[in-house]
């Protein structure tokens, strides 16, 4: 890929993105990372730099250029304060809102990042991510460190970034671990797990409601199965026990046919899961 673009349109689409200088962000010791110079650039740095080695990035960079990759295309200055306020009279002092910085790729080249990012958790090495019912998307990085000029040996950070919902996105989560120990030394083992735990809490703290129409986790033997829940109301309990053969079923009540269910139809539930039925 590095070939193909050649390295003066990758090192334009990286400056484009931000990596090589600050953000700007309202921080103090912003880094500017460490990107090759142009002039230096030979076959071995086109090479690296286009998979990510023998170059260094901050995570706010990260986390930039990646909101650009899925908004639309436009990078934006981060900031942390929205306001800052008067302590006497709370009237605002200094107000940080939406500032664009530049156009770095299509409306239609974003929207096809984020099917491409959808895939990775679907699909992909970010399958510990996937929530069923939302469109998360996701990528999973490996960083070897360096020491002096020399990259470790079996010493990573391990990363992953996932946006939800993938198809209009209201938030972007990075995280990464410093060498974990006792693992497999692969992000889909390590940070993916954990990031799915937080984009719950995200999915929760900014009511982010269930939707069709995501690509379908491709499952493993090891992952938990989700299915459909089954209207049942108005069948008969031996029909009901056809209709939901994936779950556990309860009963209350007496009769012949069913008069309600719980959950309703239509919701997915992990395999097991159990319904109650009311008879009458």
């Amino acid at each position: 890929m590095g070939q193909l673009l050649g390295k003066e349109r990758l090192f334009h689409y990286l400056d484009l993105f931000g990596f090589g200088s600050k953000t700007g962000i309202d921080l103090n010791g912003e880094g500017e990372g460490i990107i090759f110079p142009l002039e230096n650039v030979g076959n071995i740095e086109l090479a690296t730099t286009a998979f990510g080695q023998g170059i260094s990035v901050t995570p706010i960079q990260q986390i930039t250029a990646i909101s650009a990759v899925i908004n639309g295309g436009d990078l934006l200055k981060p900031f942390v304060l929205k306001n800052i306020l008067e302590p006497e009279t709370g009237n605002v002092m200094e107000h940080n809102s939406k500032t664009k910085v530049r156009k770095v790729i299509s409306e239609e080249t974003s929207e096809i990042m984020r099917y491409a990012l959808e895939t990775v958790v679907a699909l992909g090495g970010g399958k510990a991510a996937y929530i069923d019912g939302y469109r998360i998307g996701g990528k999973t990085g490996t960083a070897q460190k360096a020491v002096n000029g020399t990259y470790l040996a079996n010493n990573y950070i391990m990363s992953f970034v996932g946006i939800v919902p993938s198809n209009d996105p209201e938030a972007v989560l990075y995280i990464a671990i410093d060498n974990p120990k006792d693992t497999a030394l692969l992000s889909s083992y390590t940070t993916t797990p954990i990031a799915r735990r937080i984009l719950l809490d995200i999915i929760d703290a900014l009511d982010i409601e269930k939707q069709e129409g995501g690509v379908e986790k491709d499952y493993e033997w090891t992952d938990k199965v989700y299915y459909e829940v089954a209207d049942v109301v108005g069948k008969t309990p031996e029909e009901a026990k056809k209709l939901l053969e994936h779950f556990s079923i309860e009963y209350s009540g007496s009769g012949e046919k069913i008069i309600s269910q719980s959950p309703e139809a239509g919701t997915r539930l992990e395999d097991g899961s159990t319904i109650k039925l009311m008879l009458g």
